[in-house]
């Protein structure tokens, strides 16, 4: 009887164990850097969450800021009405008013530095993006869609409108109708 030689264990796992080694201490290698990969992903994701939030206060401050320093330059113009006020018991009529006009005028001069820009519309056409029509009237004397009356002014930076004035707008559309009836 021929008896086969046993094949040494060594021999017929050898090459697979050292393969199944090589993967296992990859997969460990790729394991620990994807680890280290979504350790550095929170740490950006948490720094980019507290960058906003940093930014946000440091914008609110600044506008908080702004606002402080604009009533700061308000309150001698309110400073200045009450003064009038109170002097327009005493003082005539005339000083009344120029005291008053002293003191619009000191307002309209701070707005102007703020770049907050007003016009008188009267006489001008109406452009519904600037101004708002309160009501109708006609005066034939007048171009059409022409303003009449203002009630409050325009207030705009540069082309944007803070606030539309409010004003009373010529309407002929009746006294065309009219003439073309005869």
């Amino acid at each position: 009887m021929k008896t086969e030689s046993p094949v040494p264990p060594a021999a017929e796992s050898g090459p697979d164990l050292v393969d199944v080694d090589s993967d296992v201490t990859e997969t460990e290698t790729l394991q620990q850097e994807l680890a280290r990969q979504m350790d550095l992903h929170l740490r950006v994701a948490a720094d980019f969450e507290n960058f906003k939030r940093r930014s946000r206060q440091e914008s609110e401050t600044r506008a908080t800021a702004q606002k402080d320093s604009f009533i700061v330059e308000l309150l001698p113009v309110i400073d200045n009405l009450e003064r009038a006020l109170a002097a327009g018991a005493s003082a005539g009529s005339g000083q009344f008013r120029q005291g008053v006009e002293m003191t619009l005028q000191q307002l309209r001069a701070l707005l102007r530095q703020h770049g907050i820009e007003s016009d008188d519309i009267v006489g001008r056409p109406f452009d519904p993006h600037q101004h708002e029509a309160l009501s109708q009237r006609r005066d034939p004397t007048q171009p059409d869609h022409t303003i009449l009356e203002m009630f409050q002014r325009v207030y705009r930076r540069g082309a944007k409108v803070v606030r539309p004035a409010k004003v009373v707008v010529n309407d002929l559309t009746e006294t065309k109708a009219a003439r073309h009836a005869h």
